[in-house]
């Protein structure tokens, strides 16, 4: 009876899956709603791997079967998993799966046997040691096999659970699978790179793991690495293939630097040679577009691009360069290097279409700080890399590749090549990319070059509006990075042309070149004191920014607002003169915008500046206070509040920067606006803004708020007090409260003798809300020990996790059934932990720092000592501990640092002024551990401590 219902399950599923394949919408969508019910069928996943792994079945039948049981493991198999839907599957199904699923790792059809390499790698996801313990010994048969299907699919799995490995599954995986997977390709050195790369953060902690698991079998995979290598493209090897064993060598080279060494002969020969042969490979097919590109494609059928060849290839300079003892096999090839860096910085016909179509992501991809990635821009950023590392012969080296370059590109020309211009325009971005670099070795006399002729001869002669507007652009730019040793004739014929380019070119991407062109301009001559040659410009220059910007897009409007805002601190008097225009252009992209936090920042930014200008100050209040006002009084439906929270911020903002005494309407409008809106709302950020906007008021300019009067004789003293009073209330988020310790602060140190009684209603809110930070932590356990205070003693609450020792993996489905357990022991001692991970988090940050002082020499010497090596230093958190209420239930290892406070204390004028930002946090915390070492009650402690916790007490010299 039970065959026939599961055949009759089976027939009814087949013919489900045929009619979600029916071109009919009407049909498609009833045989989705039929899948849903056959899905909670105790044998659903049965059926589709039995359909799955039938070859003599439809190709669409099986494929559609394979990704359902996909997605059935993810919603089915285990009911920690995130994407679980009821019901389970039942355990005898899950027998049955297992056992048929390996099967599917031989089909010969590459799509089926990825949906079964899937499934698996999600099924070992939770059951993998304890619960399918055969599944590595299936996997190495495949492997073994020499069946190329076979030998994919084992690789597909391994590929997408090595991804999913941690350092407890290393022990028991590296030894069975590396051995095998070095007779393989690709697919192989993908995982060997993910799983050295994890032996390697193993050997942070514990050296034997690297000497053990890696140094054994290095020599056999730098052997098949190194041929790899060296293999020509064709049958046999392809780009995708190298840029794995390039990615693999930088992980090798990043991590165990000294075990390298003496590889690297052998290494170097083979990536130069796939550097020099990309070169023209990528110039003509994707520079210039003259060739097709013959980009191979993996086992999947994914496309591998060129490019990600030519990314692995500067990704192991870049660490090469980065590693004292190797980054002199670099020195003497120099010159070769960053000529074909300045080859791979040339703008594409790619780049050009869509730059052009869109200034927008011209703007964004030509940004220093750009997200965006291509050849260009990693070519840049390893030159400024090889600035750094090796300045004293990077400044010849980059004059000598420049004069290749230009020869170069004199003989393009001259044969009539359309291209010519995108080697000048790789050169002036080269040069200007290390700018630093070339004026400093030029003032002393360590550059042979004639930079004034290049200027002349190259860079103004590029200005040509009837050439490429992309080279016009780089040239205006050029100029502006290079003012410092331009002569008075030159920088007047760059600003001319600046100006021009702004208020008289119909192209976009010139327009957008002199606006940054500008933005350098104001810098260089602001900060060598030669803005007076600017002055004159500023008007026509602003101009041309006001009317771009009525039809520029967000990126391009981000660039114009960046430049004003320099613009406008070059000279004091041009902006008193022009702060309606400026002003006016501010608010309009504020209302338009406020939404956007780039450009509102930009904006605050831009009037931030201009309100420090006594000058322009009153004209910016009176244009912004009005519209902010009315924004803040609006009804909530009729503005949103997170406009209101901008509003805020933006008052903030001109208040902070605004000389006292404030503006009338700063006071008399802004002020009892700002209250209003803070006592009537229920948002967070609005509450918190309206909180920040009222500490302005009270460190800017105090006595003014206790002068003002309302119609009813209230007094600005008293609004702020309701306003803290009313975020500390306990009917209040604990968010709203977040920044309110500094409202109080400010209130305490500014008007301390005008708060009278006041004072105490202020106290007793603050403790209703206190937070437990570290100090508080240390008064509140010494009142408790020191007063037995029975309260504190009855409280009892998890102190440490507890381990067994017998468990070496725990997997999701173990951790499911089996339940933590902690520690149970009184809140005082939770309070004693806590004390001594904060005083742990302030001597790692502490020590963090004093290690990052040290120079690169000394940080490489180091780690040729260390089996793995390190190659930056993780400063130690400084934590705040947590809420009170936290107590109850969170392990003392969980106490992360408060992320409340977001803002930067250093960027904090008010918190800078504050005794307490200069607390020695760790002086304060080992004085009072060390102290309270020596009470009688500290004995009790001693034993619910963990070994951590003992190795920092002793550090400071406590015995425990």
């Amino acid at each position: 009876m039970a065959t026939d219902i599961g055949t009759g399950l089976r027939e009814a599923l087949i013919e489900t899956l045929n009619s979600i394949l029916s071109p009919q919408t009407e049909v498609r969508k009833a045989a989705e709603e039929q899948i849903k019910i056959l899905e909670v069928t105790e044998e659903f996943g049965v059926h589709l791997v039995e359909l799955t792994l039938n070859r003599n079945g439809s190709l669409l039948i099986r494929q559609l079967s394979s990704v359902l049981l996909k997605q059935y493991v993810e919603a089915h198999w285990c009911e920690a998993s995130e994407k679980f839907r009821v019901p389970v599957c039942p355990d005898y199904a899950k027998a049955k799966i297992k056992e048929m699923l390996p099967h599917g790792l031989y089909e010969p059809i590459s799509k089926v046997r990825t949906s079964v390499a899937y499934a698996i790698s999600a099924i070992a996801h939770w059951d993998w040691p304890e619960q399918w313990k055969n599944l590595f010994e299936l996997l190495m048969v495949a492997l073994k096999s020499g069946e190329e299907a076979a030998v994919h699919g084992a690789m597909r799995v391994l590929t997408e659970f090595s991804r999913d490995l941690t350092d407890q599954h290393i022990p028991q995986v590296a030894p069975v699978i590396l051995p095998e997977i070095i007779r393989t390709r690709g697919r192989a050195v993908e995982i060997f790179s993910m799983i050295a790369n994890m032996i390697c953060m193993m050997a942070e902690y514990n050296k034997s793991h690297a000497k053990t698991l890696l140094h054994p079998i290095l020599p056999a995979f730098m052997q098949a690495l190194v041929k790899g290598l060296q293999t020509p493209d064709g049958f046999t090897s392809d780009s995708g293939l190298k840029k794995e064993i390039l990615t693999a060598l930088t992980v090798l080279l990043k991590s165990v630097p000294k075990q390298m060494g003496q590889y690297l002969s052998e290494i170097l020969g083979p990536v130069w040679h796939t550097l020099t042969n990309s070169a023209m490979t990528y110039v003509n097919t994707v520079v210039n577009n003259r060739e097709e590109a013959d980009d191979p494609t993996d086992s999947d059928g994914e496309v591998l691009g060129f490019e990600n060849l030519i990314f692995a290839i500067f990704e192991f300079v870049h660490v090469l360069v980065e590693t004292a003892k190797h980054k002199e096999l670099i020195r003497h090839a120099l010159p070769d290097l960053i000529y074909y860096l300045i080859l791979y910085m040339q703008i594409t016909e790619e780049q050009i279409l869509n730059w052009s179509s869109n200034p927008d992501t011209f703007v964004e991809d030509e940004d220093e700080d750009s997200f965006a990635y291509s050849v260009r821009i990693s070519s840049q950023d390893l030159l400024r890399v090889l600035s750094e590392e090796l300045h004293e012969t990077c400044g010849p080296s980059l004059i000598m590749a420049v004069t290749r370059h230009l020869e170069r590109v004199e003989t393009q020309r001259s044969s009539g090549d359309p291209a010519w211009w995108k080697g000048h325009e790789a050169v002036m971005l080269a040069l200007g990319s290390t700018r630093e670099l070339i004026i400093i070795q030029l003032s002393k006399r360590k550059l042979d070059f004639d930079i004034s002729n290049f200027i002349q001869s190259i860079v103004l002669s590029d200005l040509d509006p009837n050439l490429s507007p992309f080279l016009s652009g780089r040239s205006l730019w050029c100029g502006s990075r290079f003012c410092q040793v331009l002569n008075p004739e030159q920088l007047n014929r760059f600003l001319e042309g600046t100006v021009s380019a702004l208020n008289q070119s119909p192209n976009p991407i010139l327009k957008v070149s002199a606006v940054r062109a500008v933005w350098g301009f104001c810098e260089s001559l602001k900060a060598t004191g030669r803005q007076a040659a600017l002055v004159p410009f500023l008007p026509s220059i602003l101009d041309g920014l006001v009317g771009l910007a009525t039809q520029a897009s967000s990126e391009v409007l981000a660039l114009i607002l960046e430049t004003c805002c320099i613009m406008v601190s070059v000279d004091s008097n041009f902006s008193s003169s022009h702060v309606t225009r400026i002003s006016t252009l501010c608010l309009a992209v504020f209302i338009k915008a406020n939404n956007d936090p780039v450009l509102v920042q930009l904006v605050q930014d831009v009037v931030k500046e201009l309100s420090s200008n006594p000058g322009c100050s009153p004209t910016i209040q009176a244009k912004f206070v009005p519209t902010l006002t009315s924004i803040l009084v609006a009804s909530s439906d009729k503005v949103p509040a997170a406009m209101q929270s901008v509003a805020l911020d933006m008052l903030e903002v001109m208040v902070r920067s605004s000389s006292p005494p404030l503006g009338d309407s700063l006071m008399n409008v802004a002020f009892p606006a700002v209250v209003q809106r803070t006592m009537q709302t229920d948002d967070l950020s609005t509450l918190q803004n309206g909180g920040e906007c009222l500490r302005a008021y009270v460190s800017v300019s105090p006595q003014q708020v206790i002068n003002y009067r309302d119609s009813e004789g209230r007094t600005g003293l008293e609004y702020v007090i309701q306003v803290a009073s009313h975020l500390l209330s306990p009917m209040s988020s604990e968010s709203s409260a977040a920044f309110v310790g500094k409202l109080i602060t400010a209130l305490m140190r500014k008007m301390s003798e005008h708060l009278g009684d006041k004072l105490d209603q202020l106290l007793r809110a603050v403790l209703s809300k206190l937070q437990i930070t570290a100090v508080a932590l240390a008064k509140l356990l010494e009142h408790g020990v020191t007063t037995s205070d029975s309260r504190l003693q009855g409280i009892i609450v998890q102190g440490d996790q507890v381990f067994s020792h017998e468990e070496r993996i725990r997997t999701r489905s173990q951790k499911t059934a089996q339940p933590e357990r902690w520690t149970q022991v009184q809140v005082l001692v939770k309070i004693f932990k806590l004390i001594i991970y904060e005083l742990s988090n302030a001597i790692d940050t502490s020590m963090g720092k004093e290690d990052l002082n040290e120079s690169d020499e000394d940080d490489a010497e180091d780690g040729d000592d260390d089996e793995c090596w390190i190659d930056s230093i993780e400063e130690g958190v400084e934590g705040n501990g947590g809420e009170l209420s936290d107590l109850s239930y969170l392990p003392s290892s969980c106490f992360a640092p408060s992320d409340l406070d977001t803002v930067d204390d250093d960027e904090d004028p008010d918190a800078v002024s504050d005794p307490i930002y200069n607390l020695d946090m760790q002086q304060y915390l080992s004085q009072f551990i060390v102290t309270f070492s020596q009470h009688p009650a500290y004995s009790a402690f001693i034993p619910h401590l963990n070994p951590h916790e003992r190795e920092v007490l002793q550090g400071i010299g406590v015995q425990c």
